[in-house]
């Protein structure tokens, strides 16, 4: 596990090209050895070949072989965690108890992903047997069954260094579903990539995979990043960042001469609406679990409410009173990279200038070398401000939050058509807010992933059920989750089989089912 700051290509690692990169600590704003030297247009070759190659291999192990694989990773992470979280903690500022917790959730989802290919229903096998008899026409039989796409090039989170990282959600999947993997890590979290980069390629040899199952390219999503995209090999994307950063990619695929998907989660402002029922009993404990909520990690999860719509009421001046206490006292914190506080302060500067917002809290920061460190901020207007601006709606991404004032339940109503795409929407009721407000929610459901009732949607279960996506922008694709084990399902396509002899099928297909799956026979639900 020692860091050389190199690209690694299957079982290999890159040769040092041009001037070495260094890692930064957001928190002193010192630099970190080793340097890092961005992959090479050959780098890029190098290992999409591989995957390709890999891939006529990978395609057909298993879901046993492939489980041994994602649980070795799992393993190797976890016997070199004090070490990873070591240097995350370096990278990132993201406290000790935090890093421990996002390397538990990894080595999860991991284990989580290779007991589902094992079951092997994600596979979703469906036999229709043929009917010879059948008229006016005989009825042929049709199987068919989920195959991996091919090699996939994954994007790494720069919020989430581990679970949303190398290793993460989407690598998870892919390795999972047969795809070979190209990651292509965060800027913000060299060595971290490194290092979990280091665990990968150790499990693929512990297990033999082919070479060029997994491979890690440092360097710019503009050179590396669109270089994978848009090579004739790769045959999906996997992307966790910013808005233009996912449409850059989007329009990258969209223009190849054979377009490929792009999964890309591109932010939200996650809407959290506050009925009055709930504000009467309440108010209070609202108040501070979403100060909670919007503050927690510095405001830099991608579901931390950035938006609240408040039925206004005494007992929503109480809430507001509580929570202006609670976001003024926040202490300040430090961000991921000096990039991302920029761009949340001129995110707040935005709001603070535009007429009829009020900015309620503001935690003072006094400059520090590498102007990572963020003051939480909260800002106030009525319904009619926010209607006339769709600006208000866009993400501000850190501790800050915007909440808008509506007398009447129809203000409501129009606030939640006017939104854009959301991973998740929150309501805050009691069982007659609910009765009432059956037209918000039917709104809502057109606009979020997931519906969260009277909690917060930061934390995001790692489960079966779990959607974490939702309508355009806050994902390229509405119907895709990127946490959960339907997050499979990106990397996959159907193939479908007619009349082939049994020996020919592959064994979900076999009429003597050898891997003894659930399957979908004639219609009905069959168990082994």
């Amino acid at each position: 596990m020692k860091l050389e700051g190199l690209s690694i290509i299957g079982q290999s690692r890159a040769r040092p090209a041009g001037k070495p990169k260094p890692a930064v600590n957001p928190a002193t704003g010192t630099t970190l050895e080793p340097g890092y030297f961005w992959a090479t247009s050959a780098d890029v070759e190098r290992a999409v070949q591989l995957a390709a190659e890999a891939f006529v291999e990978f395609r057909r192990w298993p879901g046993g072989r492939r489980a041994n694989l994602l649980r070795r990773i799992a393993e190797l992470i976890e016997g070199h965690a004090a070490l990873i979280q070591q240097r995350a903690n370096q990278e990132t500022a993201l406290p000790p108890g935090r890093l421990q917790g996002e390397t538990a959730r990894t080595c999860g989802q991991l284990r989580l992903f290779a007991s589902l290919i094992e079951e092997g229903w994600w596979c979703d096998a469906r036999i229709d047997h043929a009917d010879p008899n059948r008229k006016p026409l005989p009825k042929p039989d049709v199987r068919s069954m989920r195959m991996p796409l091919g090699p996939v090039a994954v994007f790494s989170s720069s919020n989430f260094p581990l679970a949303f990282s190398v290793a993460g959600g989407d690598t998870a999947s892919a390795l999972a579903a047969g795809c070979p993997v190209i990651v292509k890590p965060h800027q913000g979290h060299l060595g971290t990539s490194e290092l979990v980069g280091l665990a990968a390629q150790q499990a693929a040899q512990n297990c033999e995979a082919p070479e060029g199952t997994f491979s890690l390219l440092f360097g710019p999503g503009r050179d590396v990043g669109l270089a994978l995209v848009k090579h004739p090999l790769i045959k999906a994307v996997g992307f966790t960042g910013s808005r233009s950063g996912g449409r850059a990619l989007m329009d990258a695929a969209a223009a190849r001469s054979e377009p490929i998907p792009v999964y890309a989660e591109m932010g939200s402002v996650n809407p959290v609406f506050l009925l009055g029922g709930a504000l009467e009993q309440n108010a209070e404990t609202i108040a501070a679990g979403l100060h909670a909520s919007v503050t927690q990690g510095v405001g830099q999860f991608c579901t931390n409410p950035g938006l609240v719509f408040v039925e206004y009421s005494a007992a929503a001046q109480i809430f507001l009173q509580k929570l202006e206490g609670a976001m003024a006292a926040t202490p300040p914190g430090t961000m991921l990279t000096a990039g991302l506080c920029a761009a949340y302060r001129s995110g707040v500067e935005k709001f603070s200038r535009t007429a009829g917002v009020r900015r309620a809290a503001n935690v003072p920061v006094e400059a520090v070398q590498d102007g990572a460190q963020a003051g939480a901020a909260l800002f106030v207007t009525d319904v009619a401000t926010f209607l006339d601006n769709p600006a208000l709606m866009d993400e501000v991404f850190g501790p800050a939050t915007l909440v808008v004032k509506c007398g009447a339940r129809e203000h409501l109503l129009a606030a939640a058509r006017q939104l854009e795409g959301q991973l998740t929407a929150t309501i805050h009721g009691i069982p007659e807010d609910f009765s009432a407000n059956q037209e918000l929610i039917a709104i809502l459901e057109t606009k979020a992933g997931r519906l969260v009732c009277n909690g917060f949607p930061t934390g995001v279960e790692v489960c079966h059920a779990m959607t974490h996506g939702g309508p355009y922008p806050a994902t390229a694709d509405g119907r895709s989750t990127s946490v959960g084990t339907r997050a499979i399902e990106r990397f996959v396509r159907t193939a479908c089989y007619q009349n082939f002899s049994e020996a020919a099928l592959p064994d979900a297909l076999k009429e003597s089912n050898p891997l003894h799956l659930w399957r979908l026979v004639d219609g009905n639900w069959k168990r082994p």
